[in-house]
């Protein structure tokens, strides 16, 4: 497991989620829904499919702090034709309440940034909420670009099937 470098205190580390883990992943995904404001329909068995089916959908780790779960990143590789290469995607980046404001969110994007040079990527990318502040001055400081000029379009599920029908 890798070890994260940060100024929390207690040894912290990720590692790659197990069967066995999908039901603190989907525990965390409910917190940080409710922390959004958001409403999930993420069940076990589609966790278990995206993470396990062939191929996986996406990488699933979860964070430990002194032996406990502290948090979560879900990622996948995209591909840019802009740039002719791969990238990487953060869907999602949980730390548990007890652990924020303690270096652990900086210590996974630094993570995450040394896992999308390993796999040469022009872009590490993913989205905020406008009004989350704290993760967007976060962000800023680690010298990420706030898009500004770009909308998220999204076809849900009823959309998809319109579009395909139509």
């Amino acid at each position: 497991m890798p070890e994260l470098a940060w100024d929390g205190g207690p040894r912290a580390e990720t590692r790659p989620v197990t069967s066995a883990d999908l039901s603190t992943v989907l525990a965390f995904i409910r917190d940080m829904a409710d922390f959004e404001r958001l409403t999930t329909e993420a069940t076990l068995e589609a966790l278990h499919a995206a993470f396990f089916g062939d191929p996986p959908a996406a990488l699933a780790e979860l964070v430990w702090v002194e032996g406990a779960p502290a948090g979560y990143l879900i990622y996948y590789f995209t591909f840019g034709s802009m740039t002719g290469r791969r990238g990487l995607w953060l869907d999602d980046i949980y730390v548990t309440p007890a652990y924020r404001g303690r270096g652990l969110g900086r210590a996974l994007m630094r993570y995450l940034a040394g896992v999308a040079r390993r796999y040469d990527c022009a872009r590490f990318e993913w989205l905020v909420l406008d009004w989350n502040e704290r993760a967007l001055g976060l962000y800023r400081n680690l010298g990420a670009q706030v898009l500004e000029d770009h909308r998220v379009c999204r076809l849900d599920e009823g959309g998809i099937l319109a579009l395909t029908q139509g």
